[in-house]
C-alpha cells in the first residue's frame, strides 16, 4: 500500500485534526529526558521530546496498511496521533501509521474480524473496477502521445503510457497533470522514456557521472528523437536520421521497450 501524503504547514502543524508523531531520519535524543536514539517523537517548540515526555507513552503503533482496521482503532481510541516520516526524494511527509489506544485496537481487531469475509468480497470487486478504469486510463494516455508524437510507434506508445499510468508508481501519469493528460506530463513520460532506454543515460549515472551532467550529455538525443516524433510518419525528419545520432552514442534504433 502506498504511503499518503501529508504536507503540514509545518513539522508541528498538521493537516488534519489530531498529533502527529514523527519517525526520524537522523539520531534524535529527548530534549526532556535525554533518551534516545528516538524511534518515535513528537515535536514540542521545535524540540523532540519522546512519547513518555509527551504524555503518548501509553500508545501502541499501528502501522499502514489495513485502511478498515486503522479507520476503526482510530474512531474507538480518545486520544490518537499520525505518525509520519519525511520523504526525501518527494519532498514531503507521508503517513507511515498511526498511534492509538491498546483497547480501542483490540475493539477494532475484533470488529475487523467479524466482517472479514464481506470486506475481502468488497475489495475483490473494487479491484476490478479499477483494474478496468486503468486500461481505460492508460488507453486514453496511449493516444495523447499518438496524437503529441504521431510518429511514435504504436507499441512504443502503449509501452511508454502503461510504464508511466502504473498504479502506485508514483510516475507522472499517477500525476494529477498526468491524469487530466495535459502535455507537460505526456510528453514528460515520453521524454523520460527515450532517455532511460534509448540513449546511455544508464549507464553514465552507474560509472558515477552526476545526474545532471548525465541528462546535459544526452540531451541532443532525446531531443532529436522527440522532435522525429513530432511529425507524421511519411513528413521529414523520421527515425532514420535520429538512429544515426543515437548509434553515435553507442546505442542502437529502435530503442529497446521500456523496462520496470
Amino acid at each position: 500500500m502506498a504511503s499518503s501524503p501529508v504536507s503540514p504547514s509545518s513539522p508541528t502543524s498538521p493537516a488534519r485534526p489530531g498529533l502527529l508523531a514523527f519517525q526520524p531520519l537522523k539520531r534524535r535524543r529527548c530534549a526532556e529526558c535525554r533518551s534516545g536514539p528516538l524511534r518515535l517523537l513528537v515535536l514540542e517548540g521545535g524540540e523532540p521530546r519522546c512519547l513518555d515526555c509527551a504524555d503518548l507513552g501509553h500508545l501502541v503503533y499501528l502501522p499502514r496498511g489495513d485502511t478498515a482496521l486503522t479507520r476503526r482503532a482510530r474512531e474507538g481510541s480518545g486520544l490518537w496521533a499520525v505518525v509520519v516520516r519525511f520523504h526525501r526524494r518527494r519532498a514531503r511527509y507521508e503517513r507511515q501509521g498511526v498511534l492509538v489506544e491498546e483497547a480501542a485496537l483490540a475493539h477494532a481487531e475484533e470488529r475487523c474480524l467479524a466482517d472479514a469475509e464481506a470486506r475481502a468480497r468488497r475489495r475483490a470487486r473494487d479491484a476490478v473496477r479499477r483494474a478496468a478504469r486503468d486500461v481505460r486510463f492508460t488507453e486514453a494516455f496511449a493516444a495523447e502521445i499518438g496524437r503529441l508524437f504521431p510518429g511514435c510507434p504504436e507499441d512504443r506508445a502503449r509501452a511508454i503510457a502503461a510504464h508511466a499510468a502504473e498504479r502506485g508508481s508514483g510516475r507522472v501519469g499517477r500525476s494529477a497533470a498526468g491524469r487530466a493528460l495535459s502535455e507537460g506530463a505526456v510528453t514528460a513520460a515520453v521524454g523520460a522514456a527515450v532517455r532511460h532506454t534509448a540513449t546511455p543515460y544508464d549507464r553514465l549515472l552507474m560509472s558515477g557521472v552526476p545526474r545532471g551532467e548525465a541528462r546535459r550529455r544526452i540531451a541532443p538525443a532525446v531531443a532529436a528523437t522527440l522532435r522525429a516524433w513530432r511529425e507524421a510518419p511519411g513528413q521529414p525528419g523520421q527515425p532514420g536520421r535520429d538512429a544515426r545520432a543515437c548509434e553515435g552514442e553507442g546505442h542502437t534504433w529502435p530503442p529497446k521497450p521500456v523496462g520496470n
